[in-house]
């Protein structure tokens, strides 16, 4: 996939890995819509990478549709990375009682209905799009799960339980979709430094930071955003989920 002149969205592009993602693809010419319910965050983001801005929720129609419009008008759409999400922790049964439903609910609202919200209202317009030679490619789509999906640990069953289906839509959507030349790739972070990181105890930072086997380090947003670009331009990469994790496999 070209991404010089092409328009792309990126969602979650207020903080973290989508704003490396939204960064880089600047760089590498994409003309780039960032959308991010933390508007403080990304004027920061669109200040230093020339990006347009749109405020919204990923879960809500009317915000997908108005980015994707803004994305639209700067060119053909080619390309969407959903890297919007939320992380609550929260224990099965905890000092409190039950897991709160609501806070269930929500996790899956945001990491899963909103991926495939962005996913459905994209996928419709890439397929107008004309295709683009030698493969007839129109458009790709990055989704962002986690090695939680995999390796859940305790608190995270509603975190867990949303990435899970995200690399669960991966494969069913990518075969939907081939037959109009759109590919669709899910990547599984481990850890990465974020800012959900440095809102935990330092302790716990330190402990997590000690994990990944080689490179014994976290991973930077700007190495999440370089595989999006490596998937941008290998057009063999569809329908699966790659995991970005120095080999971790988080402990119980």
């Amino acid at each position: 996939m070209q991404l010089n002149g092409a328009a792309t969205l990126v969602t979650g592009a207020g903080s973290g890995l989508g704003a490396a993602t939204a960064e880089t693809l600047s760089r590498a010419g994409a003309r780039v819509v960032a959308m991010d319910l933390n508007a403080d965050g990304l004027a920061a983001v669109t200040a230093r990478c020339g990006a347009t801005p749109a405020t919204g929720d990923v879960a809500n129609e009317a915000d997908v549709t108005a980015a994707l419009d803004a994305a639209s008008a700067l060119g053909p759409l080619r390309l969407v990375v959903n890297c919007a999400g939320i992380a609550p922790a929260a224990r099965v049964v905890g000092r409190n009682g039950a897991h709160d439903l609501a806070l269930f609910e929500r996790t899956l609202r945001v990491n899963l209905l909103g991926t495939f919200n962005v996913l459905r209202l994209a996928a419709a317009r890439m397929q107008a799009l004309e295709a683009t030679p030698p493969d007839g490619e129109r458009g790709v789509i990055v989704n962002t799960a986690s090695i939680a999906a995999e390796d859940g640990q305790v608190g995270q069953c509603a975190y867990a339980a949303s990435k899970a289906g995200v690399i669960g839509l991966t494969l069913p959507a990518a075969r939907e979709l081939a037959r109009t030349g759109i590919r669709v790739v899910t990547i599984a972070p481990g850890l990465f430094e974020t800012p959900m990181l440095a809102g935990l105890p330092e302790a716990a930072q330190a402990a997590i930071r000690a994990l990944p086997p080689f490179p014994a380090r976290l991973g930077r947003p700007e190495e999440f955003a370089a595989m999006v670009l490596a998937i941008c331009a290998n057009p063999l990469l569809n329908g699966t989920t790659l995991r970005l994790d120095s080999a971790l496999r988080l402990p119980p």
